[in-house]
């Protein structure tokens, strides 16, 4: 990991695209509206738990277990966002 602010500017990145994804949605599915605010509103709130994890890491005077958790952080916030994106393919079918 670089920086700590780099990651967290990763994370609001993948927050845009996702908003801005479920925004050309709305825009071509107005039917689905309610069920994409509230993927919105779930991205949202995975926003602010990754920001929790980033500010608070498990060991943070060990180095080595440092590294590894924000290895598995990176992992796991990609996952994440993944399944967001997943979830809004299945709402747009």
């Amino acid at each position: 990991m670089a920086n700590l602010r780099v990651l967290k500017k990763e994370i609001d990145y993948r927050l845009e695209e996702f908003v801005f994804d479920c925004e050309m949605a709305i825009y071509f599915q107005p039917s689905n509206e309610e069920a994409v605010v509230a993927l919105m509103e779930k991205a949202v709130e995975l926003r602010n738990a990754l920001y929790y994890k980033a500010n608070h890491p498990t060991e943070p005077h060990n180095a080595s277990l440092v590294r590894k958790y924000y290895s598995a952080f990176r992992r796991d916030m990609v996952s994440s966002y993944g399944s967001l994106f997943e979830e809004l393919s299945q709402i747009n079918k």
